[in-house]
């Protein structure tokens, strides 16, 4: 029997909003509402393996909450929900803990880049293992698509590791309880359009961050008119004209970084950006693109704190969310406590 058409997809609350997040993931939320069932989850349970502020933790929750909706995304027709609202998360990340092998974890990217040169001894057990909480977020409702970046991918991939793992552990037993061999699916990836991976405005070789000491760095979401126009103009550039096609940008990380942004607000391909643009200075493609970023990013900013300033209207709508989450997830955990052996 086919697995329904299902979106997941999650954004962890531990920092400012940036473009990266809106470019790479929140803007791509919304045209998959027309061909899927969609679950957009904040993940608070990830954003604490590292430690968090409380304050500051419900704050950023209600503002990521607040970015699906003000971007675009229907929380009546589909689901927009905080994670540690649906405790069965936690307790299928704990079965894919058992699972999943230390090896998985240690291989994980992230992971190194974290502890690369650090004692990781030091760092928290969730960190090492979220990946298999990431994999629990994704299956717990059987979806079949993720939007993701470019650097998420290795992360899906570890998904599709476990679910195929379980799939045969306990292949005997997901019979006997006369469930389909196949009971988890193996996702995949959605990644699409020319800014997957947005990057820095001051080093185009290094990613979008919101731990990067500069603020002219990144565009937050909140960014008034003004804060955009000036970061985009003071934008790391070479002294080089922008090239009439694609290839041009090879070895040009900020150039094919700002004109990844440009083809991504403008919902165009980087080649028709180059196009319009191509021989031109910088003089005259950065002040274009400041004024498509702000005529782009001010009215999901401005219904952004629309939204913040009732924080009682986030909290409804998250809970109505994670009361229909939870049907889902159940209907997933009433099966695989049965499979597993667990009497209930």
């Amino acid at each position: 029997m086919p697995f329904t058409p299902r979106v997941f997809s999650g954004i962890q609350p531990s920092g400012d909003l940036h473009l990266g997040n809106y470019l790479g993931a929140i803007k791509r939320f919304v045209p998959l509402q027309q061909t899927h069932h969609c679950l957009y989850c904040v993940v608070d349970m990830h954003a604490i393996t590292v430690w968090q502020d409380p304050d500051n933790l419900r704050r950023a929750t209600r503002e990521v909450a607040a970015a699906f909706v003000a971007a675009g995304v229907d929380p009546k027709q589909h689901i927009v929900y905080n994670q540690s609202r649906v405790h069965q998360h936690a307790e299928l990340a704990w079965v894919f803990n058992c699972v999943a092998r230390m090896g998985w974890m240690s291989r994980m990217t992230q992971w190194k880049d974290k502890t690369a040169g650090k004692n990781a001894e030091a760092e928290s057990l969730g960190l090492f293992a979220y990946p298999s909480l990431m994999a629990a977020d994704i299956l717990l409702y059987k979806a079949t698509h993720v939007p993701v970046g470019e650097d998420q991918k290795q992360h899906l991939e570890l998904t599709r590791d476990i679910a195929q793992k379980f799939n045969n552990d306990f292949a005997p037993s997901i019979r006997e309880q006369g469930l389909e061999a196949d009971y988890f699916p193996n996702t995949e990836p959605v990644i699409t359009g020319p800014a997957t991976r947005v990057m820095s405005l001051r080093d185009g070789s290094k990613k979008m961050s919101k731990s990067d000491p500069s603020d002219q760095s990144r565009i937050l979401m909140l960014d008034d008119a003004d804060a955009i126009s000036k970061k985009i103009k003071r934008a790391t550039t070479d002294p080089e004209a922008l090239p009439s096609e694609e290839a041009g940008l090879k070895g040009r990380p900020e150039a094919d970084n700002l004109v990844g942004i440009y083809a991504a607000l403008a919902d165009t391909t980087k080649a028709e950006v180059l196009a319009q643009y191509g021989g031109q200075g910088w003089g005259a493609f950065k002040p274009a693109l400041a004024e498509l970023a702000v005529a782009r990013l001010t009215p999901v900013a401005d219904e952004m704190r629309r939204l913040i300033a009732d924080p009682a209207s986030i909290d409804a709508f998250m809970a109505d969310g994670a009361a229909r989450a939870a049907e889902i997830a159940e209907a997933t955990m009433s099966e695989v406590r049965r499979v597993v052996g667990f009497i209930r």
